[in-house]
């Protein structure tokens, strides 16, 4: 049985499932292309792409994996990506309805995890990287990419506030020495980190989510009442665009 928070989740995401495959965010970047070079060495027999979305890391893995299993709690987004695959010639993917924290998978199921731009939707984030590493076999690659939030709290709030606004199924970003923590704790040892920053169209960020007006109000008021240090660190332009702070962790189940 879904909680609150699952059906907000899948209330938020369901209906934009096509944006976000079709989003040039989503689709798009280094961090993908890494991944897919990350996938042809491991040549995993079976990967999981855990929080799946717009189903990206699936495709990415899926040309260098014998099997993918993409994984989400929205019906909707994961019938897009089931139709995507399709498109997309890649018959070895197939999709699984789950939360991350109690996933429906036997211990020691996956040689690969990919997990990207979900785990700040996780209520328990903690449940489902153990969850995480109880699906992976020992040895296991995990690659976790994800928003990151900034170690000063000025600038933390800040970040927290404006997602939350933009997208009410926002949980938080964590900071880098919480992401290194929490996987450690989960047994996942991080081998390699990347950070790099990704600017956010303002009305493209707003559109993809569907953000009420009030809200998206909102978010710009709260832009232009920061002060200089706030401004600064996230790139803030005239029309609300500004840049976040990315991260990828290359970790391996201990």
């Amino acid at each position: 049985m879904q909680t609150v928070h699952d059906r907000n989740v899948t209330n938020q995401f369901g209906p934009r499932a096509n944006a976000y495959v079709e989003s040039a965010v989503h689709s798009q970047g280094e961090d993908l292309e890494r991944l897919g070079k990350i996938t042809e060495g491991v040549a995993p027999a079976h990967a999981l792409d855990l929080g799946c979305g717009g189903g990206h890391v699936a495709y990415a893995m899926a040309r260098h994996a014998k099997k993918v299993t993409a994984s989400d709690l929205s019906d909707e987004m994961l019938a897009a990506v089931a139709t995507t695959a399709k498109s997309k010639g890649l018959g070895n993917i197939e999709t699984v309805q789950t939360s991350a924290e109690k996933l429906p998978f036997a211990d020691a199921t996956f040689d690969m995890l990919g997990c990207r731009y979900s785990a700040h939707h996780w209520q328990d984030v903690d449940a489902g990287f153990r969850e995480a590493r109880r699906v992976s076999k020992r040895g296991a690659t995990a690659v976790f990419i994800d928003v990151y939030a900034p170690a000063k709290p000025l600038l933390d709030t800040h970040l927290q506030s404006i997602e939350l606004l933009r997208d009410t199924s926002h949980v938080r970003d964590y900071s880098i020495s919480e992401w290194t923590d929490k996987l450690d704790c989960a047994g996942f040892a991080v081998n390699a980190l990347r950070t790099w920053r990704l600017r956010m169209d303002f009305p493209v960020w707003i559109a993809r989510m569907a953000t009420p007006q009030l809200l998206a109000d909102a978010i710009r008021a709260l832009q232009q009442a920061a002060p200089a240090e706030i401004r600064d660190h996230f790139a803030i332009e005239p029309d609300g665009s500004f840049m976040l702070d990315m991260v990828m962790l290359e970790t391996m189940a201990a």
